[in-house]
């Protein structure tokens, strides 16, 4: 494949990605459709039960697509579910040849779409910037083999790793950069996640505020709050969202507060407690799961934290680190999570280290 066609894919990939955190469960994906080296057809999946890409960009190209190929960042489907199969589509308008950049991770349909294009005449190449097309679906990829969304652990500390000034109080650590990229995050995010000592401390509102884009999207807000302690007077209760919040709880919280916070329009879900006597959190992101959510952003607190990390759920991390000191005083990143020699360590992968104005982002996967 030439030059020109990964110029083309990326463009597909740049199409893909503007369904970040809006197609669950299905992937983003990006489609081009080129004719005698033109684009005469683009679109991308907007949400799901919708259209999918190639169809957006079949319906764009009009008359053009005889004879053109189609750049699609994910294997066309070859069965019906919500929206035919797109692999129809591609027949009947007539297109000669398909570029694909990964195959479908379902192994239960892996290679069934490519197959029936090829099998009815069609040229197929795959794998075409695999790497980047995966990137962008690795919710997906999770999701569909695992049925767990994919867990993103952010945190805004200092220097000396301290995510507050002092005990049970709030209060920002890092600047204005920094916040822009959490608020990015939360704009391509299924889900956004905190303990209850945040809800209360923070009383925050955990909704996207992206002053640059014309359509930000507020993520499904989950506060784990075993107990039910959070007020029905509390900030998201009282904002106006599109965005629902899910409690979850453990089996014997109280009822009387379960109805008060269920009159304020929240949604309590109980789920069981681990050895710890904190709720079990593979149950509940088997539950985000079941419930087609495919990634979760966690932004604490501290005991949310220590507890991700010692069970094992991290799959990438941002970390945002202001230049000073807290001290002692201040709340550390994590609590309940000890690491006692080298064969225990945690290591980040594929770390990169960002500055953002005065602040540095550390970002890696597990």
């Amino acid at each position: 494949m030439s030059k020109k066609d990964s110029h083309y894919m990326n463009l597909a990939l740049e199409l893909a990605r503007k369904g970040l955190g809006r197609t669950s469960p299905n992937p983003c994906v990006g489609a081009v459709i080129v004719s005698e080296d033109s684009v005469v057809g683009k679109g991308y999946h907007k949400k799901a039960g919708t259209p999918h890409a190639e169809v957006h960009a079949i319906a764009d190209a009009g008359a053009n697509t005889p004879n053109s190929t189609l750049y699609v960042t994910l294997e066309p489907c070859n069965h019906t579910g919500r929206t035919p199969p797109c692999t129809h589509a591609i027949l009947e308008a007539g297109i000669a040849r398909v570029i694909v950049g990964m195959t479908d991770p379902n192994p239960a349909v892996a290679g069934g779409g490519c197959s029936f294009l090829e099998s009815h005449g069609i040229i197929v190449e795959t794998g075409l910037l695999e790497k980047e097309c995966c990137e962008i679906n690795r919710p997906f990829i999770k999701h569909t083999s695992t049925g767990l969304p994919w867990i993103t652990m952010k945190a805004g500390m200092s220097l000396d790793g301290k995510i507050t000034y002092r005990a049970g109080s709030g209060g920002q650590i890092t600047g204005e950069y920094s916040r822009e990229v959490t608020h990015q995050l939360r704009n391509s995010s299924d889900a956004i996640l905190v303990g209850i000592d945040t809800a209360i401390i923070d009383d925050p509102s955990l909704t996207t505020r992206l002053y640059s884009d014309h359509a930000p999207k507020d993520p499904l807000r989950i506060i784990l709050d075993s107990n039910l302690r959070l007020s029905p007077q509390a900030r998201m209760l009282r904002l106006q969202s599109e965005s629902p919040i899910w409690i979850f709880c453990g089996p014997h919280a109280p009822v009387k507060n379960e109805q008060l916070l269920h009159e304020a329009g929240a949604i309590i879900r109980r789920v069981k407690l681990d050895n710890n006597e904190q709720l079990d959190l593979h149950d509940v992101f088997s539950v985000l799961g079941q419930s087609d959510i495919t990634s979760v952003l966690v932004e604490g607190g501290a005991k949310i934290h220590g507890s991700l990390l010692r069970n094992n759920l991290v799959d990438e991390m941002y970390l945002f680190t202001a230049p000073f000191f807290i001290g002692e005083q201040g709340i550390s990143l994590l609590d309940g999570f000890t690491c006692v020699d080298a064969a225990e360590r945690l290591t980040l992968k594929k770390v990169e280290v960002l500055p953002l104005g005065d602040d540095i982002l550390i970002h890696g996967f597990f």
